[in-house]
């Protein structure tokens, strides 16, 4: 069973939130565990029941993504999936289901091995990863191109939310349609150089999902991620609480799926014919 946060769990993704633009602006060349990134990807490639093993590269780096095709006659677009810390691109809670349910909904799936630093890494380890993870949806969003889909939705859960956020902040792919932020940590204050900031300058389509147990940087913050959504006056921003919820939806899989594949049918149908 995955855990993302110990007893601590709500201070250090405070930390990692504070820590966040520091990082971006002053990132070590690899703040990622490519080692420890290695071996993960090892038992994950020996595990793997859904889906299939693609090497990508970030133009440093090979990593890991699983792709999954649509088991529907007709496709939608795809879904490029970022876990949280401490997990991987097929983590049990919330990363699993998504990736492997989507596609019966038409929905192809690539869920990226996202950095990830040494275990007993700092939170200011991880706040370093961020911008690392530009470079590695840059690579999924090209791959998709090559198999020729042009209607692709991100979803980020956690920490991964964080990097989504930041990701988008720089930049939208023409291709790239929505964002699914699941459980997104951020501070409270509008003016936050982290989250909120990136928040602040989206206009596209935006789910802001979470669970009324969720940790506390994600509860804490929920009118300042709406307040940050007005103030870039994005009126497809929705936050959506699921009641009894925890940070991993644990048992209730199937409500989160539901939600986020219903959203992302409504603000991007795909057109596209088998």
């Amino acid at each position: 069973m995955g855990v993302y946060f110990q007893s601590n769990r709500g201070a250090g993704m405070r930390n990692i939130i504070l820590l966040v633009m520091m990082a971006i602006l002053a990132c070590p060349l690899w703040a990622s565990d490519l080692l420890r990134e290695a071996r993960v990807t090892s038992e994950i490639k020996e595990a793997l029941l859904v889906g299939d093993p693609v090497s990508l590269n970030d133009g440093s780096n090979d990593f890991l993504a699983i792709y999954a095709q649509e088991t529907t006659r007709t496709s939608q677009g795809a879904a490029i999936i970022l876990h949280g810390r401490g997990a991987n691109p097929d983590w049990m809670e919330v990363i699993h289901p998504l990736r492997s349910q989507l596609p019966d909904y038409g929905w192809k799936t690539l869920s990226l091995q996202m950095p990830i630093a040494a275990a007993d890494a700092s939170d200011a380890n991880y706040a370093a990863l961020v911008p690392e993870a530009a470079p590695r949806i840059n690579a999924a969003v090209q791959y998709l191109k090559q198999q020729g889909v042009t209607n692709i939705v991100l979803i980020g859960h956690s920490l991964g939310a964080v990097m989504g956020t930041a990701y988008l902040a720089q930049g939208v792919p023409e291709e790239l349609k929505a964002f699914v932020a699941v459980g997104l940590p951020a501070g409270r204050d509008v003016t936050d150089s982290g989250p909120l900031a990136g928040l602040a300058k989206l206009k596209l389509p935006i789910l802001d999902i979470y669970g009324s147990r969720d940790i506390e940087p994600v509860l804490n913050s929920v009118s300042a991620r709406s307040a940050a959504a007005k103030r870039a006056d994005n009126n497809a921003y929705r936050q959506s609480e699921i009641e009894g919820a925890d940070h991993f939806f644990t048992g209730l899989d199937e409500t989160l799926v539901a939600h986020v594949r219903a959203w992302i049918g409504r603000v991007a149908p795909g057109e596209e014919v088998k």
